[in-house]
């Protein structure tokens, strides 16, 4: 498996594969290409299904339109085998001729790859890529998850971590602050300030929900409203892990210490998922998104609350397993509806997976590899028009702005 670094990428909203990828891969092109005349950027499958509302067209000629004129087409009816999310970059010389060509695909968080280049085996840092094995050596060994990411990353990572952490409050805080409207076209008002408001009425139960709530909102509005934020795994589900940590950091007072080693243990369990399935929405619908968050969530906070091992993969799993099947169906193609919702119950539903699983001894009969398994046939068995092209479920049944 990859550095943990590849789940948590700092950047910009609304999406980690229609923008950050794209973005990054036409960054990647124009290095090679600087004396180019003219570029065209051909996009397939989700990816043009969808571009529109994530963004992606702005991203690409954000980074290539000031070396040279760029043209985009929309290709969402052919769909490139290797996945979804495909991409052609070209580039022409002042006569007309192609000097160069690239198709390379976004395959979620960030991540780019084609049939002979992969980010995510491109450099092995963990020598265990399933949640088991990992786990038999923390109980064999008595060393905890956190501690073996810092035995593989070695203690630079704890740098990184703490400026992942650094970003994910400053993404609550200015979430919590701003009210107005998401552009886009939805009308859809920011909630955040005002779920925090109106929990604050409620009594310490009521309260406490609310709270993650709008810890959540506010990031996942930040996200979709282009503000910076990180990939936990993706920009879609980049508002759950926050809200949690950020939620048990203040009405428990855990140190910052505590929760980058939190954060080391819930990157770890996203890297499991990305290695043996996928975290692409485009791939395997939003249960590898909001679901795989889930996961990442109630792991940190099993460890936050001194689950063991045990306690910890079962907490993950099962904040996976409930989140089995679900569909990746924005409505315009914009990371709003149902994405914003999604990203605060999935935060409850994680510290619900926490204290289930830290109330019994650890032992369950499906374990957590074996949802990844089953996440990725279910993903593959999903139709294309529940995976992120606005062809099938909400966004079907919605009407809004083309």
């Amino acid at each position: 498996m990859e550095s943990i670094r590849q789940i948590y990428r700092i950047g910009y909203g609304p999406s980690s594969s229609h923008t950050m990828g794209p973005a990054r891969a036409a960054q990647m092109f124009l290095e090679k290409n600087r004396g180019a005349a003219r570029f065209r950027v051909t996009l397939y499958g989700s990816l043009a299904a969808t571009g529109k509302g994530h963004m992606t067209h702005v991203a690409i000629r954000a980074i290539l339109e000031p070396a040279a004129p760029t043209e985009i087409f929309w290709e969402p009816k052919v769909v490139l085998p290797f996945h979804p999310n495909g991409m052609l970059f070209e580039a022409f010389d002042a006569g007309g001729t192609r000097q160069d060509d690239w198709t390379i695909f976004s395959i979620g968080g960030g991540t780019l790859a084609n049939e002979t280049f992969n980010e995510l085996t491109a450099n092995e840092v963990y020598s265990m890529g399933t949640l088991a094995e990992i786990q038999a050596w923390c109980e064999r060994t008595g060393y905890s998850y956190w501690e073996y990411v810092e035995q593989c990353e070695g203690p630079e990572i704890w740098d990184y971590l703490n400026e992942v952490w650094k970003v994910m409050q400053e993404a609550i805080h200015r979430g919590l602050e701003t009210e107005g409207i998401l552009p886009g076209g939805l009308g859809l008002r920011r909630k955040a300030s005002d779920y925090m408001i109106r929990a604050r009425g409620y009594g310490s139960s009521i309260k406490s929900r609310g709270m993650v709530y709008a810890y959540a909102l506010a990031v996942s509005e930040e996200n979709a409203s282009g503000g910076r934020i990180v990939t936990a795994p993706t920009c879609g589900s980049c508002g759950v892990l926050p809200a949690v940590l950020y939620h048990l950091r203040e009405t428990r007072e855990f140190r910052d210490s505590r929760i980058l080693r939190a954060l080391a243990t819930a990157g770890l369990l996203g890297n499991v998922v990305r290695t043996n399935a996928s975290v692409s929405g485009a791939e395997v619908g939003c249960q590898g998104e909001v679901g795989v968050a889930c996961a990442m969530a109630a792991g940190a906070a099993s460890q936050l609350f001194g689950g063991t091992p045990a306690q910890i993969e079962y907490a993950a799993e099962m904040g996976l397993e409930h989140h089995l099947g679900l569909t990746c169906d924005p409505v315009c193609g914009l990371v709003q509806i149902p994405c914003i919702e999604r990203n605060a119950f999935a935060a409850a539903r994680a510290l619900d997976a926490n204290t289930f699983a830290n109330f019994s001894d650890g032992r369950h009969r499906v374990s957590f590899d074996q949802v990844v398994e089953v996440m990725r046939q279910t993903g593959n068995d999903l139709p294309s028009l529940y995976k992120e092209t606005s062809e099938g479920g909400l966004a079907k049944n919605m009407h809004g702005v083309e």
